[in-house]
């Protein structure tokens, strides 16, 4: 096990990781599975991260286009028409905020950060644009490489692996190998959960991911409120706040250092408790 990066150069400013943070989702689509739509006025995404921030998140992750099982793609000038605004928007109200950029395309992910966006959050690890690696590379900023079998219209139709913490292991040290050769120097690690994978495999990596600490670059975990826990439990999105909460503590014990959420508040207190639990001591008479 190398040691995990702690920190982030984001555009010349340092994000710590020496403990876990929060990374607050701001979705301006209109078919998102759990806000959808809420979020589409400049005013309401700004009252959102006004509130997020407030609550503790540390990064504000925005994005323009869903990546619910079974959505389809949007074009770069409607992604770019509903995410560039609310980019510049938060950069000139809340100059302190980490924003990321939650996109696929390389186009969108240059014109982001020129907007003020510091970090880019890509599902498909430049599977779905030319160029990402290198244009994240150009631009210098911090990379979410996440996991996914298939692409959103068609991942849940291609849910098989003989050993998915494995494969997925193997994927995320042979495209760190890539963006370390194109020059990317800060990568963060997301396994991607409900991304091409059943319910059992979701729970077979969230088990196992401290596996992933065999690469020097911190974990993402992004659970909230998704199948996984409200097919579980039989209830609906709206409803998994209470078993989102629950998974969250298991993503820290397991090693993840960015909390991926819709529920900020919650998951700072999340953060709190296991913090006080690590640093419990106890000494037998």
């Amino acid at each position: 096990m190398f040691a995990v990066r702690r920190t982030l150069n984001c555009k010349g400013r340092l994000l710590s990781l020496e403990r876990p943070i929060v990374m607050g989702i701001l979705n301006t689509s209109p078919d998102s599975f759990y806000d959808g739509g809420r979020y589409q006025s400049l005013d309401a995404a700004l009252r959102q991260t006004e509130q997020m921030l407030s609550e503790g998140a540390a990064i504000i992750d925005v994005g323009g286009m869903s990546s619910r099982p079974g959505a389809a793609q949007i074009s770069i000038q409607e992604e770019l028409r509903r995410v560039l605004p609310v980019i510049e928007a938060i950069a000139g109200r809340f100059p302190e905020a980490f924003i990321s950029i939650d996109t696929v395309h390389a186009q969108t992910a240059r014109e982001a950060v020129a907007a003020g966006a510091c970090i880019v959050n890509d599902i498909s690890a430049g599977r779905l644009t030319e160029g990402m690696y290198e244009t994240v590379a150009e631009l210098g900023v911090p990379y979410v490489l996440m996991h996914m079998q298939g692409r959103p219209e068609t991942m849940q139709q291609q849910a098989q692996y003989d050993d998915v913490v494995q494969e997925v292991l193997d994927f995320l040290i042979a495209e760190v190998g890539r963006l370390q050769a194109a020059g990317v120097k800060d990568i963060l690690l997301d396994p991607g959960f409900g991304f091409g994978k059943t319910m059992e495999h979701n729970f077979q990596l969230l088990q196992n991911l401290h596996v992933l600490g065999i690469l020097p670059y911190p974990v993402l975990a992004g659970i909230s409120r998704k199948s996984m826990i409200y097919r579980s439990l039989g209830i609906s999105p709206k409803e998994a706040l209470n078993g989102t909460t629950a998974l969250h503590i298991v993503a820290l014990q397991q090693g993840a250092l960015l909390l991926r959420v819709h529920d900020v508040a919650e998951a700072v207190q999340v953060v709190r408790l296991w913090e006080q639990l690590q640093s419990a001591q106890y000494s037998p008479a």
